[in-house]
Formats: C-alpha cells, sequence, structure tokens
C-alpha cells in the first residue's frame, strides 16, 4: 500500500500483539477521543485593515466567512489604503475607528473568533503624535588630534544630512519634504520610510583622551568648554585624541501605515516615549468595552531595517553608569573602535548589555506591564532586536517568531517553555512563495516546520479585509500567500485549518518536554564589532547562527535530542532539585556549553554551583577563557579563573569529567560522548527518518507530534523514549484514531505504524494496558484498478468566466483545452461512473497521479476528504463503493493564470499605496519595478494522469 509493495510482515497475528486482544485483568476499556477544539487552538490570522476603509456590512461577512472557514481568530493590524478608496479612509484610532474596532469585537465573540490588536497601525510603534524628543535617536561622532600646547582650530559641530526614504515610486527631494511630517501631505501617497532633515546636531560630550603606547592613560572631560563650537582649551603634553558626540535623528518611520498612523518611530529605549506613545491608546479606548480583546501584538523591531540604526537615547550615559558602574563618557576612543581590540571590544560588550537591557525594561516590561493593567497580554516578535531575544520573548505573554528553519525558530519557544507559558505563536506562510503561487500543501510544510519547532499557535500571514464590492483578486497585501476568500483554495481551506486545530489541540495540551538546555552564549558575539555599526541584531531567520550555539542545536535536532536555549539571565535561576535541573517552568537533565571563549562570571559560577547540588554540566570543546566587558573586569575574571582552577579533570575515553560536589562538569568535542554522560536519550525515530516533538502529561505519559517529511512513506516499528504499554493513533489530517499495535521485545514496547509521505501523526502513549477501537492498518490486498471511463468537467466557481462543461477521458491540465480555460482560476467537478470492482474489499485506495493543486473527493455526495499534496491518495470504505456509485473531485487550483490574464489585457489590480505590490523573484518584476505576471505562461490545473482503485484489508 502506499507503494509499500507490500512489505508488511505476513504473519501479523503471530508477530502483532494488539492491545485490544489483551486478556489482562488490569486492562482499562477507554474510547480515543479528539480534544474538544477551542478557538485557541485553530489558526489564526493577521488581518489587515487597508486604509482602515472598513464598514460593518462587510466586516460581518468577512467574520462569518473566516469563521466558517475554521479560522480561531484575527489580528487586527491597520495598514496602508487602496487607490480610489481615500473617500472611505478611517483615521486611526479616532472615534469612527475605534467604533469600528468595538463592533468587531463584539461580532467577533458572537461568532467564536478571537481577537488580538497590534498596538500599531503598520510597524513598528509610532505614529503621527511622536514628537522628535520622544522618536528613535542615532549617535554620531567627530574625532580629532592635538598635540601638547596645540589649540583646536575646528569649530566642533556635526550638521545631520538631509534624508529622504519613500516606499511610493514618486520622485521627490529633500528640500521637498516639510517640517513638520504632518505637514507633507498626502502622507499615504509619501509613504515616507525614514526622513532626517538638515540640521546642527545637540553636542553631546566632548573628551580629551591622551595616548598612550597601549590605548590611552587619561581622560578629560571638556564638554563645558566648548562654546559656539570653539573649544577653549589647549592641550597639555604629549598627544590627545579629542572626541565628541553628537544626538542624531534616526529618522525611522512607521512602516506600511495607515491613515492616521503615519509618523516616526519611538525611541524604544526611553520609557518616556513609550508611555507617550501608549497614552494616545488609552485616550482612544477611554470609557470603550475592550473586554473581548484579548493581547496586544507588536509586529517585530524592525527599527534600524534603514540607513544606520537607532544606537542612542538621551539618557543612555546614566542608564550604562546605572548598569555597568562606571562612566561611558571616559571611553570614548573604544566605544568609536579607536582603542585597543581589548579594550575595544570590552566596551562595545558593555554598551550592547545596556541597549539590552533598556529594550528588555523600558520597552518589552514597560509594554507588558500596561497592557496587564487592563487584563491584557502581550504578542511580542522579539526578533530583530538588538537585544539578548531570549529575555525579550520570556517578558512576553505569548513570544512570536517567523522564519523557515527549525533550529533558529526555537528561540521563541525556548523561552516559552524555560518560563512555563503555554502559548507560542508564529507569523506563518510569510513570503512563502511566489504571489498566487502558494499551494495548501506548501501551507502544511511551513506549519509543521513551527510545530516541531514547539510553536502551538499558529498565525497566518495573512487575510487583507476586502469589501464584497471590490473587483477580484480584491484588496491584497504585498508579503502574503493571499488567505483570502478571494483565493481559488478558499474551497478547501478548511482542511488545512482543521488540521492545525487537531494537532495544537495536543501541543497545547500538557508541559513541553525537552532533556537539555543549550547555553545562549552572546557574550562572544556582543565582543566582536558589527559590520554595520555598535548595534547586533538577532534577525529571525539567522537568530542562532553567528553562534557557537548553532553547531550544538543542529546536532541535537538532526540526531534526535530534544533542547531549548537558555540565557545567561534565565540560567541564573535554575535549581537542581533531585534529579533535573528546574527553571520554574519546566525540567531538564542537563545543560550544555557550547563553544564559548567568554561568559559571566556570575554564569560560569553557577554552572558549577549546579554540578556541586547534583547536576552534570557538559562543555563542548574547550572552557570559557575570559570574561566580558569592562564592569569589575579584574574580580570577576579572577573568579572564573579561580573556580576553573578547582575543576580537577582525569581522562574518560574521549571525554575529561571533573566530579564537583554531587554532580560533575564534562567536557569533550564529541557531542555523541557528552550527552551519553549526561545520561540523555535521543529519540531513535529521528534515525529512522522521522520528526518528533515531545509533550508530557501531568501523569507521566507523552503526547508526540510525529512526522514523516520523506518523499518516501514509512511503514515499520517504532520505540518511543517513554515509559508506556499501550499507545494511541490520531491522524491530524484525517481525523481517524484509534489505539496503536504494541509488542514488546528485549524489554522494550514498540509501536507500529504506516505514515505516507509528509504525513503527521500524533501520539499518546499511556503507562497502563487500556483496550478500544485499534487504529486502521491497511496491506494492499489486489492490483489496482483503472479509473478509465469518461469523467464529465463541470466549472462551478471561479472567474473569469465559467468555461463550458467539457466530457474527457484523457485526464490532463484543463489549460489544454482552449483559451476560455487557461485564464480559468477557480474550482471544477470531475465526475465519472466507479468501474466494475473485480473483488470485494473493507477499503479502497483511491490515488490521483497528480492534482493541481487540492482536490476535495466524494463518493454518491459523501464526502470522503481533501487532497492537499502528493501522494494524492486517500481511503474509501468499501461499502460506499457500488455497482452504480459515481466519483465526484472537486479541484480548485491556482489565482496564478487569472491573474496573469488580467496583466496580459493591462487591467490594473495593484492599486495599492505604498509598496504595491512588491515581486518576491526578479524575473517577476514589471517595467514599472512591481510584480507582473504578464510573461507567465498558464500554470497547470486540475487532475492529471492516472486514477486508481486499490483494494486494501485490514492488518489485525
Amino acid at each position: 500500500m502506499f507503494g509499500l509493495n507490500k512489505r508488511i510482515i505476513k504473519s501479523a497475528t503471530v508477530l502483532l500483539v494488539a492491545v485490544s486482544l489483551c486478556s489482562c485483568s488490569e486492562v482499562q476499556k477507554s474510547q480515543v477521543e479528539w480534544p474538544t477544539i477551542t478557538p485557541e487552538m485553530k489558526p489564526w490570522t493577521r488581518w489587515w485593515w487597508m486604509g482602515s476603509a472598513v464598514n460593518e456590512k462587510d466586516l460581518n461577512v468577512a467574520l462569518e466567512a473566516y469563521q466558517k472557514a475554521g479560522l480561531g481568530g484575527v489580528e487586527i493590524t491597520p495598514i496602508y489604503g487602496v487607490r480610489g478608496t481615500e473617500d472611505q479612509f478611517v483615521e486611526y484610532l479616532s472615534p469612527e475607528w475605534v467604533e469600528h474596532f468595538t463592533y468587531t469585537l463584539r461580532e467577533a465573540k458572537r461568532l467564536g473568533l478571537g481577537v488580538d490588536l497590534a498596538n500599531a497601525s503598520g510597524w513598528p510603534f509610532g505614529g503621527p503624535w511622536i514628537d522628535e524628543s520622544k522618536a528613535s535617536k542615532n549617535m554620531s561622532s567627530k574625532v580629532y588630534r592635538l598635540k601638547g600646547g596645540q589649540t583646536l582650530t575646528d569649530v566642533i559641530s556635526y550638521k545631520q544630512q538631509p534624508l529622504v526614504r519613500m516606499q511610493s515610486n514618486r520622485k521627490l527631494q529633500t528640500t521637498d519634504v516639510k517640517f513638520l511630517l504632518a505637514a507633507n501631505r498626502p502622507r499615504q501617497e509619501y509613504a515616507f520610510d525614514q526622513v532626517r532633515y538638515e540640521k546642527e546636531l545637540p553636542l553631546l560630550t566632548v573628551t580629551a583622551n591622551r595616548i598612550s603606547e597601549n590605548g590611552f592613560k587619561e581622560v578629560i572631560d571638556l564638554t563645558d568648554k566648548v562654546i559656539k563650537g570653539k573649544l577653549a582649551w589647549t592641550a597639555p603634553e604629549g598627544e590627545w585624541m579629542i572626541c565628541a558626540l553628537f544626538q542624531g535623528d534616526h529618522g525611522k518611520m512607521v512602516e506600511r501605515s495607515g491613515p492616521g498612523g503615519e509618523g516616526m518611530v519611538i525611541d524604544h529605549f526611553s520609557e518616556d516615549a513609550l508611555s507617550t506613545y501608549l497614552n494616545k491608546f488609552d485616550e482612544a479606548f477611554k470609557g470603550k468595552d475592550l473586554s473581548y480583546l484579548r493581547y496586544y501584538f507588536n509586529d517585530s523591531y524592525e527599527v534600524d531595517d534603514a540607513s544606520g540604526e537607532s544606537n542612542w537615547t538621551p539618557e543612555f550615559f546614566a542608564e550604562f553608569q546605572k548598569f555597568q558602574g562606571y562612566d561611558l563618557k571616559e571611553y570614548l576612543p573604544a566605544l568609536l573602535g579607536l582603542d585597543t581590540s581589548e579594550m575595544n571590544s570590552r566596551i562595545l560588550y558593555d554598551y550592547r548589555m545596556t541597549i539590552s537591557e533598556l529594550l528588555l525594561d523600558k520597552y518589552t516590561k514597560s509594554w507588558q506591564q500596561w497592557a496587564a493593567k487592563q487584563g491584557k497580554g502581550i504578542r511580542n516578535q522579539a526578533h530583530g532586536s538588538p537585544a539578548n531575544v531570549l529575555d525579550l520573548y520570556a517578558a512576553s505573554d505569548v513570544p512570536e517568531i517567523e522564519g523557515n528553519d527549525i533550529v533558529n525558530l526555537k528561540s521563541a519557544s525556548s523561552a516559552a517553555h524555560v518560563t512555563g507559558k503555554k502559548l507560542v505563536s508564529s507569523e506563518t506562510c510569510t513570503w512563502l512563495s511566489e504571489h498566487f503561487e502558494s499551494t495548501l500543501g506548501m501551507v502544511k510544510s511551513n506549519v509543521d516546520k513551527f510545530l516541531l519547532a514547539g510553536i502551538n499557535h499558529i498565525f497566518y500571514h495573512g487575510t487583507a479585509y476586502s469589501p464584497q464590492d471590490a473587483m477580484w483578486p480584491g484588496w491584497l497585501f504585498y508579503a502574503a500567500v493571499h488567505f483570502t476568500p478571494a483565493n481559488s483554495f478558499w474551497e478547501d481551506f478548511g482542511t488545512i485549518n482543521r488540521y492545525v486545530a487537531r494537532a495544537q489541540s495536543f501541543l497545547q495540551a500538557g508541559k513541553p518536554s525537552n532533556d537539555i538546555l543549550l547555553y545562549f552564549s552572546i557574550a562572544d558575539l556582543w565582543s566582536v564589532p558589527g559590520k554595520r555599526g555598535l548595534l547586533s541584531h538577532f534577525h529571525s531567520g539567522h537568530l542562532f547562527n553567528e553562534l557557537s550555539m548553532k553547531e550544538c542545536g543542529d546536532f541535537f535536532t538532526e540526531n534526535g535530542y530534544s533542547w531549548d536555549a537558555i540565557s545567561d539571565k534565565q540560567l541564573l535561576d535554575v535549581t537542581y532539585k533531585k534529579t533535573a535541573l528546574s527553571t520554574g517552568g519546566n525540567d531538564y537533565q542537563t545543560i550544555i556549553v557550547p563553544e564559548t571563549h567568554l561568559i559571566p562570571a556570575e554564569t560560569f559560577e553557577k554552572l558549577i554551583n549546579l554540578a556541586n547540588d547534583g547536576a552534570t554540566i557538559l562543555f563542548h570543546k574547550i572552557l570559557p577563557t575570559g570574561v566580558p566587558g569592562l564592569s569589575d573586569m579584574e574580580a570577576a575574571a579572577k573568579r572564573l579563573n579561580s573556580l576553573k582552577e578547582q575543576l580537577l579533570f582525569t581522562e574518560q575515553g574521549n571525554v575529561q569529567i571533573a566530579s564537583y560536589g554531587k554532580g560533575k562538569i564534562v567536557l569533550s568535542d564529541d557531542l555523541f560522548a557528552l550527552v551519553d554522560k549526561a545520561e540523555v536519550k535521543p529519540e531513535k525515530i529521528v534515525a529512522s527518518g522521522l520528526q518528533c516533538i515531545r509533550r508530557i502529561k501531568d501523569n507521566g505519559d507523552f503526547y508526540y507530534f510525529i512526522k514523516n517529511p520523506a518523499k518516501e512513506p514509512f511503514d515499520g516499528w517504532i520505540t518511543l523514549n517513554a515509559d508506556y504499554r499501550s499507545v494511541a493513533l490520531y491522524n491530524p489530517m484525517s481525523g481517524v484514531a484509534g489505539y496503536a499495535k504494541v509488542k514488546k521485545d528485549k524489554g522494550k514496547h514498540e509501536i507500529y505504524i504506516q505514515m505516507k509521505p509528509d504525513e503527521s501523526l500524533i501520539i499518546e502513549t499511556f503507562q497502563g494496558k487500556v483496550n478500544g477501537k485499534i487504529y486502521p492498518y491497511y496491506k494492499e490486498d489486489g492490483d489496482p484498478v483503472s479509473v478509465k471511463g469518461d469523467w464529465t468537467l463541470t466549472f462551478v466557481k471561479g472567474g473569469p468566466d465559467l468555461p463550458v462543461s467539457k466530457t474527457v477521458r484523457q485526464l490532463e491540465s484543463w489549460t489544454a483545452y482552449g483559451p476560455e480555460y487557461e485564464v480559468f482560476s477557480g474550482t471544477a467537478e470531475y465526475v465519472t461512473q466507479i468501474p466494475t470492482l473485480p473483488v470485494q474489499a473493507s477499503v479502497w485506495l483511491l490515488s490521483v497521479e497528480e492534482v493541481h493543486e487540492s482536490a476535495s473527493v466524494y463518493v454518491d455526495d459523501t464526502y470522503i476528504g481533501t487532497l492537499i499534496n502528493a501522494p494524492y491518495c486517500i481511503e474509501i470504505p468499501g461499502n460506499l463503493l457500488k455497482e452504480d456509485s459515481k466519483l465526484k473531485i472537486r479541484v480548485s487550483n491556482l489565482m496564478a493564470n487569472r491573474i496573469a490574464d488580467l496583466d496580459k489585457k493591462g487591467i490594473e489590480w495593484r492599486k495599492f499605496y505604498n509598496t504595491n505590490f512588491n515581486a518576491r523573484r526578479k524575473e517577476n518584476v514589471g517595467k514599472d519595478g512591481k510584480f507582473s505576471a504578464e510573461n507567465w505562461e498558464s500554470k497547470q490545473s486540475g487532475l492529471c494522469g492516472a486514477v486508481t482503485l486499490t483494494p486494501l484489508r485490514l492488518v489485525q
């Protein structure tokens, strides 16, 4: 079956010990049941309000469509508008906007849909009520050199150069930009991304630094000696470097902002700036019923995807001294990278650490506290931040991530697991493929990556609100899969939504069950100068890539070891109790420090103390060689070295072990040997080509989410790293569930599973024996029967027009039938007579060679299921296939062919402000710089190739 070539063991009745056949007295009878699905278990979607041009009628229609399709909720994000609808624009946070929002809350509650709200119109936080004093800042510098007896003839000043960056195609000179920004209208037309005005920058500080053979040995503060740019000071004997710092404007504007939301981005390092920003929401929502609103949302940092970086705040010198215990003004050459390499590195680390603490305390925690006072929480995308993202995620009620690499995706889930948060969300399917080419099969594959990374609250990216009278394809966002009713796949969208809901119903239950804490060795990175400037950002696609921990993360993931990353701050709260390391959120078996050169002394001391209490602490390749930063450097280095000297290692094969108190420290280049010494066992199914993630129930039983990512089916026995005697299987795509066949071999219980390529299963383990319905296992029981008769092909939904029905015998892309078929996007029904079947079978496997792109299968109007990815096959109960039965396959293709038709005819559908409408691939950039499908050939559509029915029998 499924191309298995009858590999199932013949003597099934002898070798398979089914729990349902056990007659032991301790067997408990229990029916396998799916959890009750709640809105939070279903996938949600980012819901863009374009221009906030919404109305109650269309809001109601949209919400009902989303609810019917199986979505669990929406996150409202107002963005830029649609040309030609300016009279419908609603100013962000205006009384009218608030009325639309509260109406949406009431309607969503009626429909059982959840609602989150982005705390900005676009991203990041900012708007027209943020003036220059509260906006993002940068620091500029000038350096002069003097010898003893000389005075500076240059004027100490810095003129900020004008800068204008826009998302629109309009040409605008910097001199054309009016001051203040609000005076530049129409703001939607300009779509400013970054604006700086020409001006003299205020002086922050000036210091004179005496140059020595090895750096600098004396510092004089000259700030009060600068009068109107002239320095009234004569250099004493020696050579001096004069460093002057100036405070400038970063100029970053809110990206993709809608009407009433255009403006400057806040200073994220200033609590006063955040307070000013949030006060606008307090005023707008005063007296309104927001009780149904769940979380506020931040769509990533993204302050510095611009020219330069926001690397300063007016109170930085004072904040730095508070965090580091010394005056940064005494080390300006090192801050500017002009001192010795060691001093540059230490000052840079302290600077970056201060920035991280400010972003944590002044922004993330303050924002969360503001939301908590309302009885709300925050969903936060911390990636992109110049900070320790694990700490930012830990301070968020629901950490959210985006990306494609499982190891890097684990940054958000790690913080949630370590701190005991129930939910981890994801921006899912961002730029999944080129516009109009993404399939539901691609969506499933992308979703699975997030689920395997520990994410359990999927948000699609996304759905644009579109009124009913909008010309097809309606209103669309520039970087999305387009999860809208206008998309052809909406016909089958509920299939993937049910899949996600079923999977998340388990992945939101219990607690994470990971064995290893992987130390996030940020000190090494923070101590190395960056390529762009002072800051070091952690972007979603490669959060861990620049750290040695990536090697460990890849190794653990590829070899079946479960792990979470942990920061210095989080590590300080870890305790060792009995046989486990406790983070307060979950328990772990060991901590591993990847190849790390610099480590805070308090972190290393904590690791040693945990070993003293009984823990096994692992070091990959080396012990850290030093401490980072300048703050208390000598004492910290002495502490580190003293602790290292207490470790007396002995060689045991390819590892070195130092006993310490009740525990031990293990050092090795061999990761397998390291985890073995900590008695950490991998999930062996990974060696069989499967992927998995595990959660533990309160009673010690487990849930597993397992995927077969291979192109070949899996059919065989597996062993899980858990204590169990019985197992239940749940198929989240089909909804089929039952108890697995289990056998005991060499003292271990093995589970029999069958998985098609790209298929997923939920496994629930039981320490006791349970009895109930067996999960169906199939074996091919005869040769395939070809479905060769005539097919009636009827186009039932879509456009631009419904093509004429046809009768076909050879299944090929319907685009082969002529021009009107080439341009059609939508849904068509294939109907044929079931052929005479030569044998009786309890189940028949329907296989279709190719489906473009999704297909719902019916027998005599009885729904069987929907096919969204290869192999396109599905089981049909034999009792449904009668002599006169009709087989109906309802197929939906991509939006692509209809879009290409519009572009070839020059019919304009890209009528959006701002980006309007970026292509993902270069070959799809038109002459005007926008996405264009005018050169596309028609995409294959419908059923293609052979259709067969293969008899199956249940394996007992």
